[in-house]
């Protein structure tokens, strides 16, 4: 080859190799490079590792459903927020596209800040302190409902429980964990109590905790000195099984342990560690809907992973994990680029059907603020050892019971 030719030959290449960065072979990407932050140690370690089990399905799935190749890159955030910010960061050096996580709300706090300075689309899987999506970010959406979402359906489903059991409680005892999380929760509920009037109960006492808490004994012994009819309940895992305990050692047994939405007395660890104390405990919270073509495809997938396990104890964290990641793959199949910016403006024209997503709600559509409405809730109550839907009564597998068989006033 003579000079010339060669020296043009190699512009050529140059000029090649320079347009890439500009998206070019980005465009082109095959792959989509998933970072999943969940706190896979620590204190809330049992959580996040059901949220994993959710991830881990998820490139198979997605493969057959969509057609997109996904690549997972997990990360433990160790049940810390300044873990979880270096490792959103550590994600997004390694070549992450998309970060998705982190269950708890301090945490994707932390994690959306990082996203939106490094200008990387994140997707929410589950945390519902409202003002992660109050603060005009541009790279954070949310498919899990805000604590006031939360709050008001848990709520609403508690009236239907005590129509559906003829019982009207007078009182309650208000015990929340003090994180970010539960302080939302506390104030959905005593900002929303008041306006709710076919609620029959008031609260009588209001006791927050540290969820990090070994002994909860004196919080336990004012919650009973209280004489609620019920216990109102926002927890953790951790915390929730202390506390049970508790309340079985000093023979403290209300009409029932009701949570308006929070994580914690479905999970499977629950009913290991406590046995048949873990019995009618009731959650209203977001839970996969039973009747969607996309549970019943993931069910399969997870009954021939974990045959030992049932599903049903990994309910929402599954469901949602699922739906964050499967939002992400859609979002790369319609823009056909890894871009984070392209990524994102397919993320907020997303419109998954009902029937196309694991978790209970309408529509996955985002609003102006990158939240998605329309999440539903469901009483879901452990009988005969798992977690059991009871109410609304179209998704219904039993009858809601309460108050407590062996319950006695005072």
């Amino acid at each position: 080859m003579k000079r010339r030719q060669f020296n043009q030959a190699l512009g050529a290449a140059g000029l090649a190799a320079g347009l890439a960065p500009f998206g070019i072979v980005r465009a082109q990407a095959r792959k989509l490079k998933v970072g999943v932050l969940l706190p896979r140690s620590g204190v809330q370690a049992q959580i996040g590792q059901s949220c994993q089990l959710g991830a881990d399905l998820a490139p198979a799935v997605l493969k057959q459903a969509l057609g997109v190749d996904i690549e997972l890159m997990s990360a433990d955030t160790e049940s810390n927020a300044d873990t979880a910010r270096t490792r959103a960061e550590r994600l997004i050096q390694e070549g992450a596209h998309v970060l998705v996580g982190a269950f708890d709300s301090g945490h994707s706090a932390a994690i959306a800040q990082v996203a939106e300075q490094r200008g990387i689309p994140f997707v929410i899987n589950i945390a519902a302190a409202p003002q992660i999506t109050e603060q005009g970010y541009k790279f954070v959406f949310r498919v899990f409902p805000t604590a006031i979402d939360l709050t008001r359906n848990g709520l609403s489903l508690m009236g239907d429980i005590f129509r559906a059991t003829n019982t009207a409680p007078r009182t309650a005892v208000f015990m929340h964990v003090n994180d970010t999380f539960g302080q939302a929760m506390f104030k959905g509920v005593t900002g929303m109590l008041p306006s709710l009037t076919y609620l029959p109960f008031k609260i009588v006492d209001t006791i927050p905790y540290d969820p990090a808490a070994r002994d909860l004994t004196v919080e336990v012994s004012k919650a009973k000195s209280s004489n609620a009819d019920f216990l109102l309940l926002v927890n953790r895992l951790n915390d929730a099984i202390i506390l049970r305990r508790e309340m079985a050692k000093q023979r403290w047994q209300p009409m029932g342990i009701i949570s308006p939405g929070s994580p914690g007395l479905y999970e499977e660890q629950y009913t290991k560690a406590l046995g048949p104390l873990a019995e009618y405990a009731i959650c209203n919270t977001v839970w996969f809907n039973p009747k969607s073509e996309m549970t019943r495809i993931v069910g399969g997938a997870f009954k021939k992973q974990h045959p030992k396990t049932l599903i049903d104890f990994h309910g929402a964290n599954v469901g949602y994990t699922f739906d964050a990641i499967m939002v992400a793959a859609d979002a790369f199949r319609r823009a056909k680029s890894t871009d984070p910016k392209a990524l994102a403006d397919a993320i907020r024209q997303t419109d998954i059907a009902p029937n196309r997503r694991m978790s209970l709600g309408g529509s996955i559509r985002f609003n102006a603020k990158g939240q998605v409405e329309g999440n539903l809730s469901a009483a879901i109550q452990n009988l005969k050892g798992k977690p059991t839907v009871t109410l609304p009564a179209e998704y219904a597998e039993a009858k809601v019971v309460f108050p407590e068989p062996g319950y006695r006033k005072g």
